[in-house]
């Protein structure tokens, strides 16, 4: 009786102990804390998210956003450069804390991670002249756009445009661009990114953004059942919204002029 009554009181011990433990995932934030790092998951090949500089360093908008997080957190970064393929398997394994690497939501990937809110615009618009006042797809009626043949935003602009609208297909993105440039087209349809990198190397042939036609932002990747650490991310990327720090890295990186918020 006495060696089952003190059975009994271990097993007892061991279950209140399982139960009152606070779990691996829940502690993460202040396993950050504690340690005084923060890792996380960057690009090191999709400018101009994340690539590696002349001096051999990371740099981009993901790795300025990732700085930003560890600097709220009052803790050093340490940057982990990623694929797309192994970015959610090396943090679902804990390699990283967090995954900063042009991360689109989708239902697939909300099944194995939690994601933070919105940090960085990543869409497909219509671009062009400043000459050409438009803000939605109604407005293109009468008008030329350009468009990479195939591409999504062919795909997307053919369901938005009114029939009056005459739409040039290119066969690649280096076309669409240059009949742009050449003035055969006064508008375009492609991606934010692109956009970016035309205004920046041709300012005389500025892009300006005119509407979004498919809108696909990027999100901070987190493990499941880390509520602390994806309210304290939340909160950080708010602010950063707020105070004009996500601004300026998307005006650095994107050429964007317009508030980041607008866009997410």
């Amino acid at each position: 009786m006495k060696r089952r009554s003190m059975l009994s009181c271990l097993m007892l011990s061991a279950v209140t102990t399982f139960l009152l433990a606070p779990s691996a995932h829940a502690a993460a934030l202040d396993d950050i804390l504690k340690k005084k790092v923060l890792r996380v998951a960057v690009p090191q090949d999709f400018p101009p998210f994340g690539s590696v500089g002349t001096d051999m360093k990371p740099a981009g908008y993901d790795i300025d956003v990732a700085m930003l997080l560890a600097k709220e957190l009052g803790v050093a970064v340490e940057l982990v450069p990623v694929t797309s393929a192994n970015r959610i398997p090396y943090l679902n394994t804990k390699k990283v804390d967090l995954v900063v690497s042009s991360l689109g939501r989708n239902p697939e990937r909300e099944k194995v991670i939690d994601f933070s809110v919105a940090y960085a615009p990543f869409f497909s618009g219509v671009f062009g002249s400043a000459q050409v006042a438009i803000g939605k797809a109604e407005e293109l009626a009468g008008k030329t756009v350009g468009v990479t043949r195939g591409a999504v935003e062919d795909l997307e602009l053919s369901k938005l445009a009114p029939a009056s609208a005459t739409i040039k297909r290119f066969e690649d993105n280096n076309a669409t661009i240059a009949a742009f440039l050449s003035g055969q087209v006064p508008l375009i349809a492609t991606g934010n990114v692109v956009a970016g990198a035309v205004s920046e190397k041709q300012p005389v042939h500025k892009l300006d953004f005119k509407f979004i036609i498919k809108n696909s932002p990027c999100h901070i990747g987190l493990n499941k059942g880390e509520p602390q650490l994806l309210e304290r991310v939340n909160q950080i990327v708010e602010k950063a919204k707020q105070d004009g720090s996500l601004n300026a890295i998307a005006e650095k990186w994107l050429k964007l002029k317009r508030p980041v918020a607008s866009f997410l």
